[in-house]
């Protein structure tokens, strides 16, 4: 049993992404509204969520574009804060803030979260210029503030960026878990709500030992599900949840409903 299996105790979990709106100090910051506003929106997003019956939660500052390489202080703080108070009791859940992996890590220490998602190695390209995390940096951080038990779950083919190099996303995720310690694996399309390759899910789950689950991290659609988790072992599911499908809009409750009904036939109930 791995892990994650472990963790949800499930086979095949679905992890929903409850978005935050844009967080003060980035451009699209609702001012009027407020932090109330940030809280009212991301609790409203979670009940929803859980009605439906998802495995699992991930936090994230989708609404932040365009994206950082470095996370602000007020942003880190307000995440930090809301998830504390609305975090799910009966269910695990995890922290992203794109994409500087240092800010997942030090909000899941603070907040009890299990998990995060980030890209922690490799060099790209990207919407945010030159991107070269620091995996090593990263891990040490992970042990010197006491979150050990904090999983990590790699991202290899990140959205919104294309890796400087030769390496296939199969060779990229062995190096990524026999070299620089990744918990998990992930696997994304070219942006947010882009499906991910299943060729390349399949290629990767093949590379990396079988106790490192690998998921697909973007892109899984009620008419997708069904062969995503057929390659991968559970999957992080956002925009097809959303009202018309839009990654920034709110959770829409028969979408989600309809998506995790198709997901218990899929797993056999």
């Amino acid at each position: 049993m791995s892990w994650l299996e472990e963790l949800f105790g499930t086979l095949k979990p679905i992890i929903a992404m409850a978005h935050f709106p844009p967080l003060p100090g980035t451009p699209l910051y609702d001012e009027k509204a407020g932090v109330q506003g940030i809280f009212d929106r991301v609790a409203a997003d979670l009940d929803l969520l859980l009605k439906a019956g998802v495995d699992g939660v991930m936090f994230c500052n989708e609404g932040d574009r365009p994206y950082a390489l470095q996370a602000d202080f007020e942003a880190v703080a307000v995440m930090s804060a809301v998830i504390a108070q609305i975090a799910p009791k009966d269910r695990p859940y995890g922290v992203d803030f794109l994409w500087d992996p240092k800010a997942p890590i030090a909000v899941a220490m603070a907040t009890g979260a299990s998990f995060v998602r980030e890209v922690f190695t490799g060099v790209y390209e990207s919407d945010m210029g030159l991107w070269a995390p620091d995996a090593a940096a990263m891990l040490r951080y992970r042990r010197n503030i006491g979150a050990q038990d904090v999983k990590l779950l790699f991202n290899v083919v990140p959205e919104f960026a294309s890796p400087l190099g030769t390496r296939t996303p199969a060779q990229a995720a062995r190096s990524a878990v026999v070299s620089s310690l990744a918990d998990g694996i992930l696997v994304s399309g070219p942006m947010a709500g882009a499906e991910a390759n299943v060729d390349v899910l399949r290629e990767v789950r093949g590379a990396v030992p079988g106790d490192v689950p690998v998921l697909a991290n973007t892109g899984v659609k009620l008419n997708t599900v069904a062969q995503a988790l057929a390659a991968a072992d559970g999957a992080i599911v956002g925009s097809t949840m959303k009202v018309d499908g839009y990654t920034w809009n709110p959770v829409d409750p028969e979408r989600a409903n309809a998506f995790m009904a198709e997901v218990r036939r899929v797993r056999g109930g």
